[in-house]
């Protein structure tokens, strides 16, 4: 033990040394009787026996005396060196003193945290207290644990420790004696971030907490390797949770900050808890094997392969059509719809029943079209998560004034000024408004129907793969008798209009222009405007069972009639199943990916962007995306949806589908090769440019190709797709100094494409790039509906 006393007669004389430095005796005594406690602490840690009653009581005294004061940073490091040891102790006194100390240490710094969190055996011992009978232990362990999540550096430790599935499991076995009671508002009002508060069991809840801190942690892979059973298991209990806490959110049922003092409020809040469920049901199968694209097919267009084919070849994305129910179709293909129709009602009480349906829904919230990473937007709307409905976002609560042609919104007519436009969440009193609103004449639209009911989103997503777009919504539509919802208007996405029950009368339009319009354009409502007379009108009956086809642009209108004489209700409530051709996946979106990976097996010849040669080429292939752009502004074939990854396209590279595609693609590549558009796409750059705006913005997603691409050392061949603005000027600026030169590397260019590339090179990429975008909608999807399984 010679170390030992010369280490404390190094510490004695350092303390002496401070005392007479100091302003305070009292203050220099508390740090003296700190520093004196370590050699005290390192020789008892270290006796031959830790059974022996002095020697525990020598360890627990000095930690008391450690925990009783301000830790210092020096001191700290010392103790960590014996954790360890001391939290494997079997004096339950004792490791729950040194995991209250770990936890101290680890607030002090970001420093401190690191040095604790870097330490392997010290977060072994303290993960392995967790699962224990010593209920005092587990509790300072879990406090130790949330302690190090103060800092992401100690999430991802833990994580990599498996600290996780050891949390998961022991509140599994531990969640009965924990009772969720109320919400709290805490020190902010914001719905979402609402406290949960617990009656009693407050191990069961540092559980939870530390399990949902985590779960929000993880990355897809680390999501992923949780045990399917365990992640089943706990999603099941935070369910239960859920339900509770979404009861008392919807009914208000919060207290104010202060209140509840004999209940235990964790740091979960409602968003949080959301987050997880979420999380845990990412990489979830949610469609078993269930359904085939082939049986939606049938059940929308009661078609055999011929009559699909004439309905692409003649009436897609051109003219609305109608299918009607026959009797003699199979009950496979009819009750395709039949599960959602029983969730929803039953015949003779909806829609009594509306107002309950909408207590058990939370809002949606939009994720952005060019997102492909599930974990980037739920970080973005964290503080959002599990809200109630949201008007306009979610629900619309409407009527057309026959008069006047007007929308008339429920919700703003009855509020204190009509001027109100902010849309705001539905408490329990706006939901059974809603219900009163129907009696009145409104029609409720429910959006997102996808992320709410399981049988609506595995319909969605087949329809979404016999068209070979990522994904597909649906709206659900309850309209009164003898009532008319949305004013005349047309959509930027084509529809399925699927009558579940009652009949209504539709009105269409064809296309203004015949130009389709592209996603996010703005959409210009028609009510005032009279359509010209030349323009075809098409009027459709819809009785039950039957399908209605609206295409893009089609400007159209509905209503219901007045109660039938044969004493059948005269409501209507339908489906209406909405499929958007986002931009990489119009046919436009195909040239661009054409284009991109052509370019990209040019790299080997093309000269740094150093040189005029290498300036030259590249901005004059950016060019030609931007003459890609102006044809497809002029010419439909562009803008229609592209096939390529429909599901019997890629079942049958001969099908007459792939032909068909094939044959597009051909004309494509002859439009753009016989259009110069030199001169047009140049200053379409440079009145961007001058406008301070990213000529390229609209093509940005090409970055998610680029991802792929293979570095090439000493070849800086391409632009990135996320360059500055600044330059891009600067390049452009040269560009348009060498202009003749620059139109005659642009024509070769454009020529080389044309002759060069190869339509089985780029389904490929295109396919490739659909993956990416359906993958998370999907999760999107699956993480939504598991919310709404309660």
């Amino acid at each position: 033990m010679e170390h030992l006393q010369e280490f404390k007669k190094k510490n004695n004389n350092g303390n002496r040394k401070r005392k007479s430095q100091s302003h305070s005796n009292a203050g220099n005594t508390d740090r003296r009787s700190n520093t004196l406690t370590f050699p005290l602490l390192m020789a008892a840690a270290l006796s031959h026996s830790q059974t022996n009653t002095n020697t525990r009581t020598v360890v627990k005294d000095c930690l008391t005396k450690f925990l009783s004061h301000p830790i210092q940073p020096h001191e700290a490091t010392c103790i960590l060196s014996l954790c360890p040891l001391l939290l494997r102790s079997k004096s339950p006194r004792i490791a729950t003193l040194t995991a209250q100390f770990v936890g101290a240490v680890s607030l002090l710094s970001f420093e401190m945290n690191h040095q604790v969190v870097s330490d392997f055996h010290t977060l072994k011992a303290l993960i392995s207290l967790i699962p224990t009978s010593r209920k005092a232990v587990s509790m300072a362990a879990c406090d130790g644990l949330l302690d190090i999540c103060s800092t992401c550096l100690g999430r991802q430790r833990l994580l990599l420790f498996s600290a996780l599935g050891t949390l998961m499991f022991a509140f599994l076995e531990v969640q009965g004696s924990s009772t969720l009671i109320s919400l709290s508002t805490g020190d902010d009002v914001n719905i979402a971030s609402l406290r949960i508060g617990f009656q009693k069991g407050k191990l069961p809840v540092l559980l939870l907490n530390a399990a949902i801190i985590l779960i929000n942690t993880c990355n897809i892979e680390q999501l992923r390797k949780i045990p399917s059973k365990l992640s089943e298991c706990f999603s099941v209990s935070l369910k239960e949770v859920w339900r509770e806490a979404h009861k008392k959110m919807i009914n208000s049922d919060i207290l104010g900050a202060g209140q509840g003092m004999n209940l235990y409020f964790s740091n979960i809040t409602i968003s949080d808890l959301a987050e997880s469920i979420f999380r845990l049901s990412i990489n979830v199968d949610q469609f078993p094997a269930l359904m085939s694209s082939n049986i939606v097919e049938r059940r929308i267009f009661w078609s055999s392969e011929d009559d699909f084919k004439h309905f692409i070849l003649n009436q897609w994305e051109v003219l609305p059509c109608v299918v009607r129910r026959f009797s003699s179709a199979s009950l496979e293909v009819d009750e395709i719809f039949t599960s959602f129709m029983q969730s929803l009602y039953f015949k003779d009480s909806f829609p009594s029943v509306l107002s309950s349906i909408l207590q058990d829904l939370i809002s949606y919230l939009p994720i952005d079209s060019d997102e492909l990473d599930i974990l980037n937007f739920l970080m973005e709307v964290r503080n959002k998560l599990g809200c109630p409905l949201i008007n306009e976002q979610d629900i619309r609560v409407l009527r057309t004034d026959n008069q006047f042609k007007q929308e008339v919104h429920f919700f703003q007519e009855n509020s204190d000024s009509c001027r109100v436009k902010t849309p705001h969440v539905l408490c329990l009193d706006d939901m059974l408004k809603c219900q009163e609103a129907y009696n009145d004449g409104y029609t409720v639209a429910l959006r997102g129907m996808e992320f709410r009911f399981e049988r609506v989103a595995l319909i969605a997503d087949r329809l979404a793969s016999i068209f070979g777009q990522p994904s597909a919504g649906a709206n659900m539509y309850l309209t009164p008798p003898n009532s008319q919802g949305l004013a005349r208007h047309y959509d930027d996405h084509f529809v399925f209009v699927c009558q579940i029950f009652g009949s209504k009368q539709w009105k269409i339009f064809s296309q203004p222009n015949g130009q389709l319009p592209r996603l996010y354009d703005p959409c210009n409502i028609l009510n005032n405007e009279t359509i010209d007379s030349t323009r075809d009108c098409y009027n459709f009956f819809l009785n039950e069972g039957d399908v209605l086809y609206i295409p893009r642009g089609c400007p159209h209108e509905a209503c219901t009639h007045c109660d039938k004489q044969d004493g059948s209700v005269g409501f209507s409530l339908h489906l209406t199943l909405g499929v958007e051709v986002e931009p990489p996946f119009e046919w436009e979106g195909f040239m661009h990916i054409a284009l991109f990976c052509w370019n990209r097996t040019q790299h080997h010849c093309h000269p740094s962007l150093k040189s005029l040669s290498g300036i030259l080429n590249v901005m004059s292939t950016r060019l030609l995306h931007i003459v890609i752009g102006l044809i497809g502004n002029s010419d439909p074939a562009f803008r229609k949806a592209c096939l390529v990854a429909a599901a019997s396209s890629q079942s049958n590279t001969n099908s007459w589908l792939d032909q068909c595609q094939r044959t597009i693609f051909s004309y494509l590549i002859n439009k753009i090769s016989r259009e110069p558009r030199f001169q047009e796409a140049l200053k379409s750059v440079e009145a961007a440019i001058e406008r301070n705006e990213d000529p390229f913005q609209q093509i940005k997603w090409l970055r998610y190709l680029n991802q792929e691409r293979e570095s090439v050392e000493g070849h800086d061949w391409d632009l990135d797709w996320d360059v500055g603005s600044t330059e891009i000027k600067d390049i452009f600026a040269v560009y348009v100094e060498y202009k003749e030169m620059a139109e005659r590397v642009f024509m070769d260019v454009k020529s080389k494409f044309c002759n060069e590339v190869s339509y089985d090179d780029v389904t490929a990429n295109y396919k490739l790039l659909h993956e990416k975008y359906e993958e998370v909608r999907k999760q999107y999807m699956n993480g939504m509906l598991s919310l709404h399984s309660i």
